[in-house]
């Protein structure tokens, strides 16, 4: 079992601050091609907004992006991991959750995040590295 630390700590962490209007946070997500980011008020994690979120609370519901920060339409129930954890316990947390990122929150500072994605390419990595062994 892998753990998530050296996939973690290899890349940055693309954030916004809780002012930051839905258009622009969607913007951001677009340019980076990635389908969430963490919501920060100063150093504290507020929220995540995800996909899902614009879709379900922002184009759904007819919302202005131009003008609603998305700290009115982030998700506040977080699904997290401690650093040192393996990719096998963090992806069973988010398939119990229903989620498809997962904040990594060491010491309850944000460390970065993952998808289901990034645990899925470790998981393979892994049986690779399996086959390999076995031939």
């Amino acid at each position: 079992m892998k753990p998530i630390k050296p996939l973690v700590e290899k890349r940055e962490t693309v954030v916004v601050d809780v002012a930051t209007s839905v258009g622009q946070a969607a913007r951001i997500m677009s340019e980076r091609q990635i389908g969430a980011v963490p919501v920060v008020d100063g150093d504290r994690v507020a929220g995540i907004f995800t996909e899902r979120d614009v879709l379900a609370r922002v184009v759904a519901a007819g919302v202005d992006a131009a003008t609603t920060s998305v700290s009115s339409v982030m998700s506040t129930s977080l699904v997290v991991a401690d650093i040192n954890e393996n990719h096998d316990a963090c992806m069973r947390r988010m398939q119990q959750a229903r989620v498809r990122h997962l904040l990594v929150l060491p010491d309850g500072r944000l460390a970065g995040i993952l998808s289901m994605r990034d645990l899925l390419a470790l998981e393979l990595d892994e049986r690779d590295e399996a086959i390999t062994l076995l031939n």
